[in-house]
């Protein structure tokens, strides 16, 4: 919604294997975007092409930069939603298209970087964070309007499915962020009360 992902756009997603990612490689073809992710090894990579993804790159052997610039034809693409920060800043301004918008949803990479800032005025780019945490009651309120309104039908209807890998009881909250510390996980890991 903040960034106005529209159809016919394209939709860069890192970590499009993890719990958010394979929900919005889902949402963003629902939408009719195209959809570029990043994930670290084939079987996370043929996950998210089960589920819509059109481009799938390694990043661990691939330039995620240079392939995004060669699957756009050298205009790269319109959104991306990353949960690295820091250690990617620099690389996704260089992978936005004119007006194209970067949303900050974590800090995985780090939270301080250089970056060049050249590219954000001559290609007029736009980086926006968010975090529920530290939001009023009305606008969390507002969040979830908007989400009934334009998220919730898919899902009712079975053309958005959230992707479960593990449950966990409540009492087993430990191990269940021992699994999430490997990242070999695909999906959501769930602790049930």
């Amino acid at each position: 919604m903040t960034s106005h992902l529209s159809p016919g756009e394209s939709f860069l997603i890192h970590g499009g294997s993890s719990g958010i990612g394979t929900f919005a490689i889902q949402i963003a073809k629902h939408l009719g975007v195209k959809v570029f992710v990043t994930a670290g090894s084939e079987e996370k990579l043929a996950a998210c092409k089960g589920l819509g993804a059109d481009v799938c790159i390694n990043y661990k052997t691939e330039d995620f930069v240079a392939r995004v610039k060669e699957e756009t034809n050298g205009k790269g693409v319109d959104v991306i939603l990353d949960n690295i920060g820091g250690s990617y800043l620099q690389r996704n301004l260089n992978s936005l298209a004119v007006d194209g918008r970067l949303f900050i949803i974590g800090f995985m990479g780090g939270t301080t970087t250089e970056v060049n800032l050249q590219a954000m005025l001559a290609r007029r780019l736009t980086i926006q964070a968010a975090g529920l945490r530290n939001r009023s009651l009305a606008n969390k309120a507002q969040i979830v309007s908007e989400v009934e309104k334009n998220v919730w039908p898919a899902v009712a209807s079975g053309k958005v499915k959230p992707v479960i890998y593990k449950t966990f009881p409540l009492s087993e909250a430990a191990e269940s962020h021992k699994l999430m510390e490997t990242s070999s996980h695909i999906g959501k890991i769930l602790l049930i009360p």
